[in-house]
């Protein structure tokens, strides 16, 4: 064999070993994008995981929720607020003889009777004035308080009322009895322990029976006839602005003509010298369409 036979063969041996091992490397390196390529979702699902973990881990053994504040007692109205809603609707255009905001020389012979004698009639009601303006809801101290806005506008000199604070110190005694008798009770020896859950038992059963009673009466409102009487009558009575006189069939016929929506949607809202609601804001809509179905109905409608 010759020289060059024997070189060959060396170095076809070498390159073997070289092929070999960068094959192996190759294959190996291939092998490892494939694994990773089959579970790349893998590694990004851990720590979601995780973090769920140490959120569950830290989460606070209880939760403390705050009850809503309670409203507190009834807040009076001021005078200037209680005319734009309610008194406006007559002594803005002097109907049935009321004396116009601001006519000085209208009011001068109503002031000359004294503060008294106006605050009585406003709260009581005098001739085409019903009582408290057709809103039985106002407190004494609320239309009080409308009068001497009023009057002071027409050139009185009246002292305002403070708000009355009469509800809120008569329901505090009340509200504060349950307290009262519970800590009587527990200072009471440890044989007594019968009659304590005895008196407690008895405080929270008035407690349920009062609330009961006087669910029904807040979700019912007044009804037809009671708004009719203290807001309506005003004019409906008299057929004061061509309002349709409460029971003339004749007037309501074509009132009725135009459908139950119509007029509720009128009363609600106001039409021509009708004020919405009749002039007082805090009749319900449900109330409005009440007084609407009781006056219709005395008139012929079958609503």
């Amino acid at each position: 064999m010759s020289s060059q036979d024997n070189g060959y063969k060396s170095s076809t041996i070498w390159q073997l070993l070289l092929v070999i091992p960068g094959t192996i490397l190759v294959l190996t390196l291939l092998i490892s994008l494939l694994a990773k390529s089959f579970s790349g979702a893998a590694p990004e699902t851990a720590p979601a995981a995780e973090v769920a973990k140490v959120e569950e881990n830290i989460k606070p053994v209880a939760e403390v929720e705050m009850a809503a504040a309670d409203a507190g007692p009834h807040v009076d109205k001021s005078g200037e607020e209680v005319v734009t809603a309610v008194c406006s609707m007559c002594h803005t255009a002097g109907l049935m003889n009321a004396p116009k905001i601001g006519d000085k020389a209208a009011w001068a012979p109503r002031i000359a009777q004294g503060y008294d004698t106006l605050v009585k009639n406003a709260i009581n009601g005098i001739r085409g004035m019903p009582a408290k303006g057709g809103n039985a809801a106002l407190s004494d101290n609320e239309v009080t308080n409308a009068m001497v806005h009023m009057a002071n506008l027409g050139g009185a000199n009246f002292k305002a009322v403070a708000a009355s604070e009469a509800k809120a110190a008569d329901a505090a005694p009340a509200e504060a009895a349950p307290a009262a008798v519970a800590v009587a009770v527990a200072a009471a020896p440890s044989e007594k322990t019968v009659a304590k859950e005895k008196v407690e038992a008895k405080v929270e059963k008035a407690a349920e029976v009062k609330a009961a009673e006087a669910a029904p009466a807040a979700a019912a409102g007044k009804s037809g006839k009671e708004v009719y009487t203290a807001t309506c009558s005003m004019c409906h009575g008299t057929g004061l602005m061509n309002a349709p006189k409460f029971g003339d069939k004749g007037q309501w016929e074509p009132r009725i003509a135009q459908g139950y929506d119509t007029l509720v949607k009128n009363a609600t809202n106001g039409i021509r010298t009708m004020p919405a609601k009749g002039g007082n804001a805090s009749l319900s809509d449900a109330e409005v369409a009440d007084a609407v179905k009781y006056m219709a109905n005395e008139a012929g409608a079958g609503f």
